[in-house]
């Protein structure tokens, strides 16, 4: 193959995946808090009782050890630094909401944890928790981070200060990343062949887990950025919180192949001599997710579905929209479930000790789930439109008050518009809203209707002093659009999103807020997808969710009147696939070799999963005995050339 051949396969053969990359960058910090933002973040503080000492009581109880100095990736990118938020301290400062900052101390809390006889808890290593259950000849993992390089260091101090024990089983409570991808930090493949482990997840765990986020991979990892604050800056103006935890390890991800499934709504198991019993409960917080009991120890495991905050019905980041009414049907279930439990845990923030009280903690994310559901749906039905619900809806006081359910990472407006789209979409039955002009279109008109862009800044001036920052942004985001070189408008809207950041409870409001501010200051990242961290992930994805990621990324108008038909042939494991388009659209399906395809592409899936995140390099490909083409090479060419390779860097608050 020619080297130009070369480079259009490799282009055209990367496809979607999920996650984001590493550390990059930092961003532009924020500036100050305004005397508006000033006010509104005290009137907060005045409504809540932010010195309730039960929060930290919990959070702080059963500590065995605090972790010292920093994770790092085998470049030397810095993944975990433990000191980074020390300054999440003492009375909330003027720029964080002080519900969001008391929070934040409470997931500051980090290091290894005693929950009860023979359950710990390793906490502030990544996002996620790992939960250690002790067995009769090791220790029973359950969940491991987010990548191998979090959960290595975290077992790794366990055992400093629990004993060496080896690994005697891993459980996935659910589909997403941050619990399953640090699996081949806890144990290799090799081990739990030759050990006969049991790894253990529930039904649709492994299709559900390698396909949530390869379709529409490069979106979601941008806006990820914004979710997680991924390039702010740790400080009292940037990254504070992620409401689940501190931050997201972003080093190499894996995944090991569950061998033990929970295909009924509720399974026993006993696991190196521990009883568990597994309760299905699928299709909320994740398509496959699973709670469970541990009698022996009156415990209860609430996975995702329970965690100290209100969660997102859908994120900020994007994902398919979640079912509040089945949501909360599922904590009434866990209610049911809980026996004589006398802990909670679930695999983020910290425990619940004492039934009494856990039952309360169940009730109220029941009904938080469960009012925001029927309160939605009675004012659909009466007519309103998402904003208008979104606008109204409030918590009565008796949900309201209770720290464990308020909106550190879901927000009850965004919740809202997400039952609305559960039932409706995003349509909201007004005809102008049918076919209304592309963002760029519509804002060079409102602006000429505004006077012009200068007036249009002006007039945004004022109600930025007045305090009015949701009227300043949205006018602003007009003049941006509709002139990104706008440089009197962009730094506006920045100084504005700053404030709106500054007094948002939510975490996920708050670093949305910030990362738009900064980038407008700085522009988008360079960097967006780091597809080679995802290696040992996608060596287990099947090749059908890479065909569908393809077809995904077709040019469909490009591809319009093309009638090419390519075998993909994998010689390793002898299986072959048709690649076809008709009507202007890819399909693929597992069949022996087309006698009339354009051309046959021979390779082995390790070439072709190195070629999927971009690590195949021209040794791999155009000097390898490992692949070969037959057939028409310029047709084979034409072909992948059709297949647009997304960046994962678009701009979001320009265009």
């Amino acid at each position: 193959m020619t080297r130009w051949t070369l480079a259009a396969l490799t282009a055209a053969l990367l496809t979607t995946l999920s996650g984001c990359g590493r550390q990059a960058e930092t961003a532009t910090p924020a500036g100050d808090a305004t005397a508006t933002t000033v006010a509104a973040n005290a009137r907060f503080a005045q409504a809540l009782p932010l010195d309730e000492p039960q929060g930290f009581e919990d959070a702080r109880r059963g500590l065995v050890a605090r972790p010292e100095g920093r994770i790092l990736a085998a470049d030397g990118t810095v993944l975990v630094d433990f000191d980074a938020f020390k300054f999440v301290n003492g009375a909330a400062p003027p720029t964080v909401n002080p519900s969001l900052w008391r929070h934040a101390r409470l997931n500051a809390e980090a290091g290894l944890f005693k929950v009860t006889d023979g359950i710990y808890q390793l906490r502030g290593f990544d996002m996620g928790n790992m939960t250690l259950v002790e067995g009769k000849t090791g220790w029973i993992v359950i969940d491991a981070l987010t990548c191998r390089e979090t959960a290595s260091a975290a077992l790794a101090f366990a055992r400093k200060h629990l004993g060496d024990k080896p690994v005697t089983a891993l459980l996935f409570t659910h589909s997403h990343i941050d619990h399953f991808g640090g699996a081949l930090g806890v144990v290799s493949a090799e081990d739990v062949a030759a050990r006969k482990l049991p790894v253990i997840a529930s039904a649709g765990f492994m299709e559900e887990a390698t396909s949530e986020n390869l379709m529409v991979g490069p979106a979601m990892g941008r806006r990820s950025f914004y979710q997680f604050g991924k390039n702010l800056e740790r400080s009292a103006r940037g990254l504070v919180d992620t409401g689940l935890g501190k931050g997201v390890g972003y080093g190499n991800f894996g995944i090991l192949e569950p061998n033990d499934l929970i295909t009924q709504a509720t399974e026993e198991r006993v696991i190196d001599g521990v009883r568990f019993v597994f309760h299905n409960v699928p299709g909320a917080e994740a398509p496959a997710e699973m709670t469970f009991s541990i009698p022996e120890h009156k415990a209860y495991g609430g996975a995702e579905n329970l965690a100290q905050t209100m969660h997102n019905l859908l994120p900020v980041r994007g994902a398919k929209v979640r079912d509040a009414l089945r949501w909360a049907g599922y904590m009434q279930d866990a209610l049911d479930q809980l026996g004589d439990a006398e802990v909670y845990f679930g695999q983020h923030n910290w425990p619940v000790w004492g039934h009494s009280r856990i039952v309360d903690f169940i009730t109220q994310h029941r009904d938080v789930y469960k009012y925001t559901h029927d309160q939605t749906v009675r004012m659909i039905n009466a007519g309103l439109t998402p904003t208008e619900i979104a606008e109204q809806l409030h918590l009565p006081k008796s949900l309201e008050t209770h720290f464990g359910t308020r909106g550190y990472y879901g927000d009850l407006r965004h919740n809202a518009k997400a039952v609305y789209q559960f039932y409706l979409g995003a349509y909201d039955g007004n005809p102008a809203h049918l076919d209304p002009l592309p963002p760029q279109e519509s804002a060079r008109r409102y602006v000429q209707l505004a006077g012009g862009a200068d007036k249009a800044v002006q007039v945004a001036q004022a109600a930025f002093d007045a305090g009015d920052y949701r009227w300043a942004a949205e006018l602003l985001n007009h003049v941006v659009f509709a002139d990104s070189g706008n440089a009197a408008a962009k730094a506006l809207l920045a100084r504005t999103y700053d404030q709106l950041g500054f007094a948002a409870e939510a975490s996920t409001w708050r670093n949305s807020y910030l990362t738009g501010a900064a980038e407008l200051r700085g522009g988008p990242p360079a960097q967006g997808v780091q597809r080679a961290a995802f290696m040992d992930m996608l060596a287990q994805t099947p090749v059908e969710r890479f065909l569908e990621a393809m077809a995904a990324g077709l040019n469909g108008p490009a591809a319009d009147g093309k009638n090419y038909r390519i075998n993909l042939v994998f010689s390793d494991t002898h299986q072959s696939f048709q690649l076809w388009i008709e009507n202007a659209v890819l399909h693929h399906r597992q069949a022996a070799p087309a006698p009339d395809a354009n051309a046959t592409l021979t390779l082995t899936r390790p070439l072709f999963v190195r070629m999927m995140a971009g690590t195949a390099g021209v040794k791999d490909t155009l000097l390898s005995d490992d692949l070969q083409v037959s057939g028409s090479r310029v047709d084979l060419v034409r072909f992948l050339s059709l297949i647009d390779k997304a960046p994962g860097r678009f701009a979001i608050v320009t265009r």
